[in-house]
C-alpha cells in the first residue's frame, strides 16, 4: 500500500498555512512603542485643540500684554520706564499656556485609564516601562517643538508692537536667545512633569489639580512664611526655578538660569519616577 506524499493534500482540505513569524516581526521595540504612542497622540482632537491654546495664550496673551504695556508706558515712574524689560514682558503669555501644556500632559496617562485603553496599552507591551518612556518622549519632543515656535513668535510680536515708541529688544541682545528658547524647554518639563503625575495618580482632576498647586498654590503659600524662610524655599519651588532660564532680570534671590533648570529637571525625574513605580507595582 503506497502512502500518500505529505505534500499534496487531499481535494476539498484547508491548506496548513504555517504562521511561525520570525522573532523580529513580534518583537516589542522602544521604536514600535514611540509609533503606537505617536499614532494615539496625532490621532485625538483634544491633541490640536489644547497645542492650539497654549500657541494662542503664548502668543496672543503675550501681544495683550505688550499692546498694554505701551499704552501705558508713558505714565510710569521714571524708575519702572528704566527698569522696564520688552523680552520678558512679551514672553509673559507662558503663565497661562503652562496650564494648557500641562492638561494634555496629564491627559497622555489619564485619558487611558477613563476609557479602558490601558489595559490594551500595556497587554500590548507586557514590560509596562517602555509606554511611560514613549508617552514621555513623544509629548516632550511636540511640546518642545511647539513651546520654542510660540516663544519665538511671542518675542518678535511683541517687539514688533514696542518698536513704535523705540523700547524694543532685538534678538541678538545680550541673554535674549537664551530667554527665548529656554521658554520652549521649560513649557517641556512643566508637561513632561504633567505626564509623571498622570501616570502616578492616574485620575485628570487630581492629576491637573496637583499640577496647578504645584504651581499656583504653593508660591502663595510660602508667601506666608517668613521672609527669612521664604528666600530659601521660593527659589526653589518648580515655577521659580524654571522662569529663571526664560527671564532676563529675575529677583536678587533667583537661582541662576541653568541652576534654576537644573532644579526644574529634578522635578521632571521625580514625576517619572513616581508614575514608573506605580506603573509597574500597580494593576492597571
Amino acid at each position: 500500500m503506497s502512502r500518500r506524499p505529505q505534500h499534496e493534500r487531499r481535494p476539498g482540505s484547508i491548506p496548513h498555512r504555517h504562521h511561525a513569524a520570525p522573532e523580529a516581526e513580534t518583537k516589542v521595540t522602544l521604536g514600535r512603542v514611540l509609533k503606537s504612542e505617536w499614532i494615539k497622540f496625532r490621532s485625538l482632537r483634544s491633541t490640536y485643540w489644547t497645542l492650539a491654546a497654549g500657541i494662542v495664550l503664548t502668543v496672543g496673551f503675550g501681544a495683550l500684554l505688550c499692546w498694554a504695556m505701551l499704552d501705558h508706558f508713558s505714565q510710569l515712574h521714571a524708575d519702572e520706564r528704566a527698569s522696564f524689560n520688552p523680552t520678558d514682558h512679551s514672553l509673559r503669555g507662558y503663565y497661562l499656556a503652562q496650564m494648557a501644556i500641562g492638561v494634555l500632559g496629564v491627559l497622555m496617562f489619564t485619558g487611558e485609564y477613563s476609557t479602558g485603553m490601558i489595559r490594551a496599552t500595556v497587554s500590548a507591551v507586557p514590560k509596562r516601562l517602555p509606554v511611560l518612556w514613549a508617552k514621555a518622549i513623544v509629548f516632550g519632543v511636540a511640546t518642545w517643538v511647539v513651546g520654542t515656535l510660540s516663544a519665538l513668535a511671542a518675542f518678535f510680536i511683541g517687539q514688533a508692537i514696542f518698536s513704535s515708541k523705540h523700547i524694543g529688544a532685538s534678538f541678538s541682545d545680550p541673554g535674549v536667545p537664551r530667554a527665548v528658547f529656554g521658554l520652549g524647554l521649560y513649557l517641556t518639563a512643566i508637561g513632561l512633569i504633567a505626564v509623571g503625575l498622570g501616570a502616578l495618580l492616574r485620575n485628570t482632576a487630581a492629576g491637573i489639580a496637583s499640577l496647578f498647586g504645584m504651581l499656583l498654590v504653593l508660591p502663595l503659600l510660602v508667601e506666608a512664611l517668613p521672609s527669612s524662610w521664604q528666600s530659601n524655599i521660593s527659589p526653589y519651588l518648580p515655577g521659580a526655578a524654571g522662569g529663571a532660564l526664560f527671564t532676563l532680570h529675575g529677583d536678587a534671590n533667583a537661582l541662576s538660569p541653568w541652576v534654576g533648570f537644573g532644579v526644574l529637571c529634578i522635578y521632571v525625574v521625580a514625576a517619572l519616577v513616581g508614575g514608573a513605580t506605580v506603573l509597574r507595582r500597580k494593576d492597571a
